[in-house]
């Protein structure tokens, strides 16, 4: 029987397994928000008998977070730890021969030079460096013989200390690491020249290299005129298939193809794709080798001038040529993580549909997607075994994210990291509601309400909008929504037009017009909750972070009922930050330079800062001092123009911060600055 065919068995609920309740449940706190654990990445092992994952976990007196490594039997009846070093472990991945566990990791031991690929000797013993390069290591990949490796890697930054001299050395290089040291000038000669966390772009793009593990001599592969991403061995171990950008414009596009090369230094890479839109080269769009060599799964997007809105698509291409086959074109909703069949007859993949995602299969020469799982809750990421069985990560409403076998159609947890926490809790009921905009637009998010809600009772209510915008609020479980409702509130979270789940028209709605079509679907379903007797009128709040901090200074602009916004992350003066952030080929194919589109264009998505003056609700902008997504002086022209008109507000900078706050103790700042403002003003 095929694998296709097992899994055809029937659809299975994502009912993900609820403890029973304890007799002393309680609400959940903010001391809680770092209790839990993130279980993620799990990878089979050859012989199908054990499932390697990394947990996440956070240090509150070091105020840091550590990643280590776990196994946990494929019965499930044992999770062993694996690492327990303070720097993080990530990416385990076993050798294809099974004798070696390996992981990614700074460790200082050895001659460590940042990232290197470790490795775990499944007879025992202590975890051993395998990779000493000095290159900056991202992912790597082992052959399908166990001899080799494929790693992408970037050069290092000149200013980055060098791992070969002491501190103080006196290398002549300027590095940052010695005492004294003077950084070098930052010198810039890209189209696009920043990145958030990674800062000014000053290096060559990251290329494949390949790396013998007897000989410890690592090669490159690809020229430095391709840009690379997500490599993937060929069955036989002759050939690697990768997502590549090649040419003078590459940058200026963002445009990606299919590459295949064979798996030696000095080989051409030969491009099999030819595409003016955006493969997606993350890693849940890494290229799937069938079983027989010949040919390759991957994911396309919607275009390069759309490149905000991706609505990734599955298709097909032979290794030898010969026109790609969209699988998914009639499917309109976004997949990724291709994997084939062990007979190659059929390609699971994952759907990002409304409000959840799971896994899917549809045969592989084309045909009908057929779900695998009904039911609320989602799945987001999904491993095979040799045998055909999968692994994948999932999580509910009311359960945390763990790891499951999913077989014959069926979930069986794995893991149970974060079950015991789970049960102490008495959680808010998270439900679905739709609604209608005032154009006609159907509407569609999620309602979370307190632990002890009472029906008819009026209560405050906050409108919390997610980032993005292509991304959706679904039924996984969210600290922030029962943070909230542990202290009283109704929580709103809606996925407005511009979100993912719904198609490709409704995705792509808002293309430069941003801040208009996204309140109006706001504002309905905040029409929805009062008309139903739930949110109190007169105590409404709103927020959000990056996407979701635009949209609030672009409701509170428009909507004068909300008497509390907290706007983390956001911008209200697009203009402002053409060349500032990390978006300027959005801003030139999406919007246009101003030069060329007029003013009009920007004006028009500049609305709540050219008419601050409207806006009375007191909101609190917060930000990362050294962000780049959305540079912190979007926050800082909005703290200062209601200052300047008079409405109560404040600004809050999380100090050496990217956009994404990752130090425990801000994270834990900032949940506690977002209840006591909204405290204050709604309660």
């Amino acid at each position: 029987m095929s694998t296709a065919s097992t899994f055809r068995i029937g659809l299975a609920f994502l009912a993900l397994p609820l403890l029973p309740a304890q007799n002393a449940q309680r609400l959940i706190k903010l001391e809680d928000m770092h209790a839990f654990h993130e279980v993620r990445d799990p990878q089979v092992a050859p012989d199908g008998k054990w499932v390697a994952y990394t947990v996440g976990s956070v240090d509150t007196v070091a105020d840091k977070s550590d990643t280590d490594i776990w196994m946990a039997s494929w019965d499930g009846s044992q999770q062993i730890r694996m690492t327990s070093s303070p720097e993080a472990e990530n990416a385990p991945r076993w050798s294809p021969d099974g004798r070696y566990l390996s992981f990614l990791s700074g460790r200082t031991g050895g001659k460590a030079r940042g990232s290197q690929v470790w490795v775990l000797d499944r007879q025992g013993g202590e975890a051993q460096q395998l990779t000493d390069v000095k290159g900056r290591l991202s992912s790597y990949e082992w052959s399908p013989d166990s001899k080799k490796l494929i790693l992408m890697m970037g050069d290092r930054d000149a200013n980055d200390p060098d791992p070969d001299v002491a501190p103080g050395g006196g290398n002549g290089r300027g590095g940052r690491g010695g005492e004294g040291a003077v950084p070098k000038p930052i010198v810039i000669d890209r189209y696009k020249f920043k990145q958030d966390v990674q800062g000014y772009l000053t290096q060559k793009p990251a290329r494949i290299y390949l790396y013998d593990i007897g000989t410890k001599k690592a090669e490159a592969l690809t020229p430095e005129d391709i840009e690379t991403g997500a490599p993937s061995w060929s069955p036989d171990g002759k050939s690697i298939a990768f997502m590549g950008k090649q040419g003078s414009d590459a940058e200026r596009y963002n445009t990606w193809n299919v590459y295949v090369m064979e798996a030696r230094a000095g080989a051409a890479p030969r491009q099999i794709t030819k595409y003016d839109g955006i493969h997606s080269s993350a890693g849940r769009g890494r290229p799937d080798w069938s079983k027989d060599g010949t040919r390759v799964a991957y994911t396309l997007s919607s275009g390069a001038k759309l490149n905000a809105y991706n609505m990734s698509r599955l298709a097909v291409v032979a290794i030898n040529g010969g026109e790609p086959k969209v699988l998914t074109e009639s499917l309109d909703r976004s997949v990724a993580a291709p994997r084939f069949s062990e007979d190659g007859k059929s390609i699971f993949f994952l759907e990002a549909d409304d409000r959840w995602e799971y896994p899917a299969v549809i045969p592989a020469a084309g045909g009908q997607v057929e779900r695998l799982t009904k039911g609320p809750g989602v799945i987001n990421s999904i491993e095979q075994a040799k045998d055909g069985r999968f692994v994948v990560s999932a999580a509910s409403d009311m359960t945390h994210g763990e790891i499951y076998a999913f077989e014959s159609g069926k979930l069986r947890p794995l893991t149970h990291h974060n079950d015991a926490l789970v049960a102490q809790f008495k959680l808010g009921a998270t439900e679905e509601f739709s609604c209608k905009a005032k154009d006609g637009n159907e509407v569609h998010g999620l309602i979370t309400k307190p632990p002890d809600y009472q029906q008819g009772k009026k209560y405050p209510t906050l409108l919390r909008i997610h980032g993005g915008p292509n991304g959706q609020d679904a039924h996984s479980f969210n600290f922030e929504r029962q943070f909230f409702a542990a202290n009283g509130y109704v929580v709103v979270n809606v996925n407005y037009r511009g979100s993912s789940g719904r198609g490709e028209k409704y995705q792509t709605a808002i293309a430069a017009d941003w801040g208009n079509k996204e309140v109006i679907d706001l504002q309905a379903a905040m029409d929805y909750v009062v008309q139903t007797g739930l949110a109190d009128p007169d105590k409404l709040g709103v927020g959000g972070w990056s996407y979701g901090g635009i949209l609030t200074d672009a409701i509170i602009a428009k909507d004068h009922r909300f008497k509390a916004a907290i706007s983390g992350a956001g911008t209200a003066l697009p203009l402002a930050l053409y060349g500032v952030d990390q978006y300027i080929i959005q801003y030139d194919e999406e919007i246009g330079p101003p030069w060329k589109v007029g003013l009009e264009p920007w004006e028009r998505i500049s609305y709540a800062f050219l008419h601050a003056d409207q806006i009375k609700t007191p909101t609190l902008f917060m930000g990362g001092e050294k962000d780049f997504n959305v540079p912190l002086v979007g926050g800082e022209q909005m703290y200062q123009a209601l200052a300047s008109l008079g409405v109560p507000t404040q600004l809050v900078v999380y100090p050496n911060s990217f956009h994404g706050i990752t130090r425990p103790s801000y994270q834990k700042d900032r949940m506690e600055r977002y209840l006591a403002w909204y405290d204050k003003y709604l309660k």
